[in-house]
Formats: C-alpha cells, structure tokens, sequence
C-alpha cells in the first residue's frame, strides 16, 4: 500500500487514478482514504500541523509514502524536514511536469527541502510521462 501526502492541488489523487489506469475525474479529497492499494489524504493534511500526527499514524498502513509536489507551484508548501515523521520510506514525486511554468529542478529543491534524499520521479497524469518508472519502482517495493 502507497501512502500520497503533499499540498493541496498537488496531484495526489489524479496520480493515483493514473497509477490504477483509471479514467475518473479526480475529486477534492476531503478525508483520508483507503482504496485500491493506496491511502489518500487531504492536501490540508500536510499544510496544517494540528494534522501531522494523524499522517504519521496513517503512514503505518503503508509500505511507501509519496511526497507529491506540483511543477508549476514556486511556493514552499512542505515545512523543512517534514519527511522525517513518517515511519516508511518516502519518495518524491514531481508531478504536472507537462504544465505550462513547470520547473522540475525546483520542485525537487522544495522536496529535498522537505527532507527526501532520493529517490525522485517526475510524472504526468496527463500524458502518462514517468508512469512507468514510478509504478517500476513500486512494484520493486512490493506495494
């Protein structure tokens, strides 16, 4: 099971239907939620510290979280270190890399600012770029 945390707007939920080949319409998220192999959570969630602790709780039911962040957003959406409460390996995800004003150098300056070292990938749910790679990755994982 995949745990996906980042800021609102990121793209957590549309690369979770990308992620399944599913062609739904993403949704705001407004509760965590459970379904096919991954745990979803509301992008108030990681901007918000009253919610910290129920991320870190959550994250038990994981194997992997991935700390999404989106191409095109220049703001700092993640506290440093953030990645350090989560008891499971995290991973980065540069998502909207296909947007117009995305900047996939930066974004991985943000999340290395979050706390993750390596790895990174950066995706479209769009078109589909990095999919792949990332789903590659996970399968080595055992999620």
């Amino acid at each position: 099971m995949i745990m996906l945390v980042g800021p609102v707007g990121a793209g957590k939920t549309s690369l979770i239907h990308a992620l399944n080949q599913d062609s739904c319409k993403a949704e705001k998220t407004s509760s965590i939620c459970f379904s096919d192999g991954s745990i979803d959570t509301p992008g108030e969630y990681a901007q918000m510290p009253r919610f910290y602790s129920a991320l870190a709780v959550t994250a038990t039911n994981a194997k992997v979280v991935l700390m999404v962040q989106d191409a095109t957003d220049p703001r700092i959406t993640l506290p440093p270190g953030f990645a350090a409460m989560f008891p499971r390996p995290v991973v980065g995800v540069v998502t909207k890399i296909d947007a117009p004003g995305a900047d996939q150098e930066h974004t991985k300056l943000r999340l290395r600012q979050a706390g993750i070292k390596e790895p990174f990938f950066c995706v479209s749910a769009h078109t589909g770029t990095g999919l792949a790679e990332l789903t590659e990755y996970l399968i080595g994982k055992e999620v």
